[in-house]
């Protein structure tokens, strides 16, 4: 259907479109770069959707009933903005639009959560976003059964490119979301065959439709560019009794000379072929200019979800004091008051009865009195939940028939778990965490990341976190993930000793409200370190003396997680022959560089000769070695600068020389 047949059938629908099309035009060229061609093949799709179907509020964009809108093909960015800013998000100002992808403006080349009121997550790393909609309609489902639909009841709709179904991740997500027949998750598929590099069918030749039912989703389709048929696929696509993906037949760039071409995908910025384009479109306004009856019908489509908002309020308040008051706390992310009582009780009682335990062991005995208290958590393990220790008695699982579960079988599908456990943080009310190997990071690495850049507190519970799981070698063996991970801005690496530590660990993840953490956990046993018990949490700065020298001080061991019984036995060895011994605990480095400078001289006084131990490489070490002003004296790194070997781990550690018996000639070398 040409443009002319298109604008004469749906006149009004037609110009309302446009309005989307002309700001993405002018706002790409105004900035000489970005992506104008999405924007131009789904304002049909996106018009229909936020006239016809989306639940929203631009006056309340965080109310947690609202219908959830994903751009995960985000390099079309313009659309989104254009969106919000026609129906009247405040912050989404038509300068906002005039400055995309500028200094200092919240519109971002890619939409960023946190920037923008109403973008619920970051996206343009393709595949994110769908595989992020299945935590949201997790959520949703998890929240529904829990409090009821008067509480919570929406959809959470997401437009994916052929892009976002080329990444791997894509079928993860649709893996998990066809399995739990998540009915409120619908993907419009922008359907235009066009990639940066030409055809899709130059690197691809997957049957969407049929992958997409072979996975356990129904299957619609419509014209992209016929609002009657859009409106169709998406009734229809509501009413399916499982995970919903309408196939959208568009075209790229519509109405500029670059539709249909590779060209159409990025930045469309001749003067004269913009001009063009506006004409066939019937726009007349000028650059950044809507006509006021347009800009007056896009933002009454708030009203209804306005009213639907007070509505919902309305039941809110006929809650009890105290359900309300919980209600608004798991959605604000803040932890009960009964958490510290919780791990105040594992502290207390592991050092009552002291046991050896590998810290995924300690994990799972924290968990056990974590989540009876934080109704909020919600757990997983990517198919290792009797390795990674991540399921405790009172969770249940989630599935079709349970949705008030509180644990995920994710399948082998670290990425998609990952990325759906940033989309439940995202949707709000529950606090996912969720494990695997500590090598298998690599797997999940994209969505870790972008729960870094973010600000979004999920729990990474990484077991088998160095060369002490042994047999299995080193290809399940991490040496550099732990580096890996601490080079990530806004991320908390924890590698705890012992129960108490873990305990320590786990309680500072949970108050996170803003930063994702990481649990480096063994799956080897480990002695107890910590023999007294305080309601401190000493973990809390990051590190901190776990034993003193008793004499003159000339050494110091800086450990971490497995190896901090290591540096306690040197320190046996080297106080036993006359030489001062100091050996501190490091479970997180990030938390000791946020200290004050005088507490951590205090801790690593400049002088005595210092060892790091760890069982990984030794990238990140040096500031705590040679001293933050330069080097302070002598240091070395006992650890890993190769890959391991497949062996008992006992074996292991003496062949790389990862031991007491290494500190001590390390120690008596440097001095």
């Amino acid at each position: 259907m040409d443009i002319a047949t298109l604008r004469a059938r749906h006149p009004d629908h037609w110009m309302r479109a446009a309005a989307i099309r002309a700001l993405a035009l002018d706002a790409v060229a105004a900035a000489n770069s970005g992506h104008t061609g999405m924007p131009l093949g789904m304002a049909d799709v996106a018009t229909v959707l936020f006239s016809k179907h989306l639940k929203f509020d631009p006056k309340a964009p965080r109310w947690p009933d609202r219908d959830r809108f994903i751009l995960s093909a985000g390099h079309g960015s313009m659309l989104i903005y254009a969106l919000l800013y026609l129906t009247g998000y405040p912050d989404v100002t038509l300068d906002q639009i005039r400055n995309f992808r500028q200094w200092g403006a919240i519109t971002a080349g890619h939409p960023e959560y946190g920037h923008v009121s109403g973008v619920e997550t970051t996206t343009g790393p393709l595949g994110q976003g769908i595989a992020n909609s299945v935590g949201f309609a997790m959520a949703e489902e998890h929240l529904r059964a829990r409090w009821g639909a008067k509480v919570q009841d929406h959809h959470t709709y997401v437009i994916a490119g052929d892009g976002c179904l080329m990444e791997g991740v894509s079928q993860e997500a649709i893996g998990i979301a066809g399995k739990q027949k998540l009915s409120r998750l619908i993907v419009l598929w922008d359907n235009n065959g066009i990639t940066i590099d030409g055809k899709v069918s130059l690197a691809d030749v997957t049957d969407q439709k049929a992958r997409f039912a072979a996975s356990g989703w129904d299957v619609f389709e419509c014209d992209g560019h016929d609002p009657d048929d859009i409106d169709r696929a998406i009734t229809a696509a509501k009413a399916s009794p499982g995970p919903a993906m309408v196939a959208c037949k568009t075209h790229i760039a519509l109405g500029h000379a670059a539709q249909d071409t590779a060209k159409g995908h990025g930045a469309l910025t001749d003067k004269a072929q913009m001009q063009a384009a506006k004409d066939a479109y019937g726009w007349t306004s000028g650059p950044f200019e809507v006509p006021a009856a347009i800009k007056a019908w896009w933002e009454s489509l708030g009203q209804p979800g306005a009213e639907a908002r007070v509505a919902w309020e309305g039941r809110l308040a006929a809650l009890s004091a105290a359900r309300q008051a919980e209600f608004a706390r798991i959605f604000a992310t803040e932890a009960p008051a009964k958490l510290a009582a919780a791990i105040r009780g594992v502290k207390k009682a592991a050092v009552e009865a002291p046991a050896k335990m590998a810290t995924r062991s300690a994990s799972e005995k924290v968990l056990t009195a974590v989540n009876p208290v934080m109704t909020e958590t919600f757990g997983g393990s990517a198919d290792l939940t009797g390795s990674n220790n991540t399921k405790t008695p009172d969770l249940g699982v989630f599935s079709p028939e349970d949705r008030k579960g509180r644990y995920m079988n994710w399948g082998i599908r670290e990425h998609g778990m990952a990325a759906a456990m940033n989309g439940m943080v995202l949707h709000g009310g529950v606090r996912p965490y969720s494990g695997t190997f500590m090598a298998f990071t690599d797997y999940a690495r994209p969505a870790m990341r972008l729960s870094a850049l973010m600000g979004v507190p999920v729990i990474y519970v990484m077991t088998h976190d160095s060369i002490g799981l042994g047999e299995d070698g080193p290809t399940h063996q991490p040496v550099e993930h732990l580096a890996i991970s601490r080079a990530t801005p806004n991320t908390l690496v924890f590698r705890p000793a012992d129960l108490v530590e873990v305990a320590e660990c786990w309680e500072l993840a949970l108050m996170q409200r803003s930063t994702p953490s990481v649990l480096a956990l063994s799956r080897q046993t480990l002695t107890p370190v910590r023999k007294a018990h305080t309601s401190q949490n000493l973990s809390a700065r990051g590190a901190y003396v776990l034993a003193e020298a008793t004499g003159k001080r000339q050494a110091i061991l800086i450990a971490t997680g497995s190896e901090v019984e290591i540096a306690l036995k040197a320190r046996e060895a080297l106080e036993a022959e006359g030489i001062g011994t100091r050996v501190v605990s490091m479970p997180s480095m990030e938390l000791f560089a946020a200290q004050d400078e005088a507490y951590r001289r205090k801790v690593l006084p400049a002088g005595p000769v210092r060892i790091g131990i760890e069982a990984a490489v030794r990238q990140g070490w040096d500031r705590w070695l040679l001293g933050e002003r330069g080097r302070d004296g002598k240091a070395d790194f006992i650890g890993m600068s190769r890959f391991g070997a497949s062996a008992p781990y006992e074996r292991l550690y003496q062949e790389f020389g990862i031991t007491a018996e290494a500190t001590v000639a390390r120690v008596k070398a440097l001095l």
